[in-house]
């Protein structure tokens, strides 16, 4: 049985959502499954660039939910959504929570080079210092950035949405391809829930958003293959994992993301690829000019609003929506 399959109960009480300017249309979309209109907010920017924002109604011992996902522009959204949380902690709200469906900055968790910063780390501490109680998130580039929270984190996963879409495809002879070590464990996952074989792409990165395919743990000869990832960036990654696989011997190759960052070239580098279809979440929005038919978006409002409605009432998110390890 899918957890996500019903929300149960609606808690409304003294819930109020709020959204900047990052993803209104999902934000819209959570507040119509918890069955609650979207608070009123002046949210915008002065001349000099600077954000500005006003909570039109009154939050005073509210549990006021903040939804606004940290993506490009990400410098922008980040501004506001800590803007928008000081504005609610001025205004006397009982909890707050900031509601993150794509945590920017997550790929910057540790030092690579030395005198490198750790901003995934500092962006955490600026959402505490703003005035936020508890943060709820997705698919996290590194499960140990929770570690970065001395506030409650709350961590979901894409997965329920982007395996059940797979699901139902009913692919045979099925491979999850992880496209580095790292990953290994998230296409595990996909793997023990999609009842597949699992393969492993080891690469290297000669330089930032730069992967080369050195070599391919397990058998992908005559399977169709499902690239599974956290982030789809520039797509060079993915593109260079299937022509690898496709060299190999591999039939249709698909790929489930939860965050469409399609930064730089990605759209023409995967139109352009032997990737045959792209399961992605609407946890950051996509520009007209950056759809494209392999394009498939998977919404992920059902989650949040299940969480949202589970934290309003002190009941347990894990239980609710943490998928079958």
């Amino acid at each position: 049985m899918h957890i996500i399959s019903a929300i149960g109960e609606i808690m409304a009480g003294n819930l109020k959502l709020f959204t900047g300017n990052a993803h209104p249309k999902l934000a819209n979309e959570i507040a119509k499954y918890l069955k609650v209109k979207l608070g009123k907010a002046e949210v915008k920017k002065f001349a000099d660039g600077e954000s500005y924002v006003n909570l039109l109604e009154t939050v005073r011992n509210a549990d006021v939910f903040i939804i606004q996902p940290t993506c490009y522009p990400a410098n922008d959204n980040l501004v506001e959504l800590l803007v928008m949380i000081d504005a609610a902690k001025r205004a006397s709200a009982g909890k707050i929570t900031a509601v993150i469906p794509f945590y920017g900055y997550a790929k910057q968790d540790r030092k690579a080079h030395h005198r490198e910063p750790i901003t995934a780390k500092l962006v955490a501490n600026l959402l505490e210092k703003a005035g936020a109680d508890h943060v709820l998130t997705m698919d996290l580039h590194a499960d140990q950035i929770q570690g970065f929270f001395d506030i409650n984190l709350d961590f979901l996963y894409s997965s329920q949405v982007l395996v059940e879409h797979f699901e139902k495809k009913k692919l045979k002879n099925l491979v999850v391809v992880s496209p580095d070590v790292g990953s290994s464990r998230r296409a595990r996952a996909y793997a023990k829930r999609l009842h597949a074989n699992l393969a492993i792409i080891d690469k290297r990165r000669p330089r930032p958003n730069v992967a080369e395919v050195v070599s391919i743990i397990g058998d992908v000869k005559g399977k169709n293959a499902l690239i599974v990832d956290d982030e789809l960036n520039t797509g060079g990654t993915l593109v260079n994992a299937a022509k690898a696989l496709k060299e190999r011997g591999a039939k249709d190759i698909y790929v489930a993301v939860a965050h469409p960052v399609l930064a730089g070239d990605a759209v023409k580098n995967l139109k352009n690829s032997a990737i045959k279809e792209i399961a992605v979440t609407n946890s950051i929005p996509i520009p007209k000019e950056k759809q494209f038919s392999k394009i498939k978006v998977l919404s992920i409002a059902k989650i949040f609003a299940s969480a949202i409605n589970a934290m309003h009432g002190s009941k347990s998110v894990s239980a609710l929506l943490n998928p079958a390890k």
